[in-house]
């Protein structure tokens, strides 16, 4: 699943959540849009998590990448590495 940045062309769906009564009481105090700042939050999450889901699952070959560049460098080294 791929979350588009265009959030105003994209179809929603009614939904309740419960959320605490101060968070909302504040967020209304400053004329918070709650819908699109929990839509933010979810948004949020999935990337996060998603970022997990992928170290995890590239974990050997992370390793092996970097045991690599331990034991023979970086292939192209960069013109500003003067070492």
């Amino acid at each position: 699943m791929r979350i588009r940045s265009d959030t105003n062309s994209v179809t929603r769906k009614p939904t309740n959540l419960t959320i605490r009564k101060d968070i909302i009481e504040e967020a209304k105090s400053l004329k918070l849009n709650t819908s699109k700042a929990a839509e933010y939050g979810i948004i949020q999450a999935i990337k996060e998590l998603k970022s997990k889901e992928w170290v995890e699952q590239n974990q050997v070959a992370i390793s092996a990448h970097n045991e690599r560049i331990d034991k023979q460098g970086v292939l192209l080294k960069p013109k500003w590495d003067n070492r």
